[in-house]
């Protein structure tokens, strides 16, 4: 049976072998089942049928697969061997033998089956490219355009693709319209429900920032200074810890930039978010040190087993180090991966005062004490 025009098929499946990777024998393959079911839908047989397309002439040609039995029960799905020997004299019972059919205008129906799985297949492989392409994208800024910001989840127009913006990857001050124009940071590809590739971006996540500097500042593009860590309150506050192995380059001060330009940048970015730009160093007192400023620091005891410690300031600058709100050091605290306890002076000296009574400590106990605190302790504070 002539059922597809072998040359505009032929045509179809070299093209989409040559530019989605495609194979055509598996094409072939989907065409051959797509036709079982449509067999079975159009003609509501309960046969076992079998399609098989010529490769060379494009001739497509259905059978009906039966069973060769000694006594005849079921005539759909069964032959008797006095029958099927007429075909075949080779068959043995047990054996199955394929007997050709040819249905009144499955032709037709075989034409369009195929031009659907073509189709179909297309698609799935248009969907396979792009989520490869986004996927390899993962851990980049993209930016789009809003197509729908009424609800908790914006929707932005990547080109080929959404974006999608859960309400918690958004800057919670942050107000998009219709049309603005958003970067956002992507933070996973996935399928959605009928397997179109998804991208689910963010604005919160830490690692927008840093990918921020690097658009930004030079030094961090070419890998003169690193990004070492970053904490971060989305649209308030931020910190992120720098560090050159050139003692000749001010990490600090390149990303800052001449008059705070390099740094303002990326606030204007973030819609305003204070963002405090610390120099990391490998001594876990003097990071804590730094990582609580604008607070000023007295000492900080370690304690390396719990990755735990205790910091002293000077009385007046015990608000200061915990932030309102406890934010400063809770932020200080994720920076630098330490649980930091902060203490005024006055507070120390009470504790160990205290310890002295109860005999718990030495008389030297008061030199060169340092600190971590938990996010807990910050609340409470």
């Amino acid at each position: 049976m002539k059922a597809i025009d072998n040359k505009e098929l032929e045509i179809a499946l070299e093209a989409l072998e040559k530019e989605r990777g495609i194979k055509k024998e598996y094409l072939m393959e989907q065409i051959e089942a797509a036709l079982i079911t449509a067999y079975k839908n159009n003609y509501k047989d309960s046969e076992n049928v079998q399609v098989v397309i010529d490769r060379e002439t494009g001739e497509t040609h259905i059978y009906a697969v039966k069973e060769v039995v000694t006594k005849l029960e079921n005539p759909v799905l069964q032959i008797a061997k006095t029958e099927a020997v007429k075909i075949n004299k080779q068959l043995k019972v047990g054996d199955t033998v394929n007997i050709e059919i040819n249905p009144r205008n499955f032709g037709r129906i075989a034409a369009q089956t195929a031009k659907q799985v073509i189709i179909q297949k297309l698609r799935e492989a248009e969907r396979d490219l792009v989520f490869s392409e986004f996927n390899e994208r993962k851990g980049e800024i993209v930016s789009g355009i809003v197509q729908k910001a009424d609800t908790g989840t914006i929707i932005l127009d990547l080109g080929k693709l959404e974006g999608i913006m859960p309400a918690k990857e958004q800057i919670s001050i942050e107000k998009f319209r219709v049309n603005d124009k958003v970067k956002a940071y992507v933070i996973d590809v996935v399928r959605g429900t009928k397997g179109a590739p998804q991208v689910i971006v963010s604005r919160t996540a830490p690692d927008f920032v840093k990918k921020l500097f690097e658009f930004e500042i030079p030094e961090i593009y070419e890998g003169l200074i690193e990004v070492k860590s970053v904490s971060r309150d989305p649209g308030n506050r931020c910190k992120v810890a720098v560090h050159a192995q050139n003692e000749n380059i001010d990490p600090v001060g390149s990303c800052v930039g001449q008059k705070g330009v390099r740094i303002q940048n990326i606030i204007n970015e973030l819609s305003g978010e204070k963002i405090d730009v610390i120099e990391w160093n490998e001594d876990p007192s003097i990071f804590i040190s730094s990582a609580l400023l604008p607070a000023k620091v007295m000492a900080v005891d370690i304690n390396e087993e719990e990755t735990s410690a205790r910091v002293i300031v000077p009385d007046d600058q015990l608000s200061l180090a915990i932030g309102k709100a406890g934010q400063n050091a809770r932020l200080a605290a994720r920076l630098t991966n330490w649980k930091i306890d902060i203490k005024s002076e006055t507070q120390f000296r009470e504790m160990l005062m205290q310890m002295q009574e109860e005999g718990e400590a030495s008389t030297d106990t008061e030199e060169g004490v340092e600190v971590k605190l938990s996010e807990e302790e910050i609340d409470e504070e």
